[in-house]
């Protein structure tokens, strides 16, 4: 069993900068970053496996960044140029393997609004 926890997630203004964090009970081969607007699908963000690089939904790509620290179990997303489309609840995902069932954290609100 893993638990994720995260952190990070406000209110910030249009074009301004968020950081979400997400740490790990111990250590995953993947660790990435979902999101779920109001009556929409949830949505991958950005996932990274370890020791691999980022990949990222396509409207996000030039903004966020995904990174992890490994000796922290921890995984974050670096979100620049914020825009009111990217208000949703983002949850943090792992899984300890490509074909193992995902883990999810509890989710953690970030609004995009003037």
């Amino acid at each position: 069993q893993v638990q994720l926890v995260e952190s990070g997630g406000g209110l910030v203004q249009p074009g301004g900068s968020l950081r979400l964090s997400c740490t790990a009970s111990r250590s995953i081969f993947s660790m990435g970053w979902y999101r779920q607007a109001p009556g929409k699908q949830r949505e991958l963000v950005a996932v990274m496996a370890s020791g691999g690089s980022g990949n990222y939904l396509d409207s996000v790509k030039g903004r966020f960044t995904i990174s992890r620290d490994n000796a922290k179990n921890t995984v974050y997303l670096q979100m620049n140029s914020l825009k009111p489309e990217d208000t949703a609840v983002y949850y943090c995902n792992g899984r300890t393997s490509l074909s193992a069932n995902p883990y999810w954290g509890q989710g953690t609100q970030v609004t995009v609004s003037s």
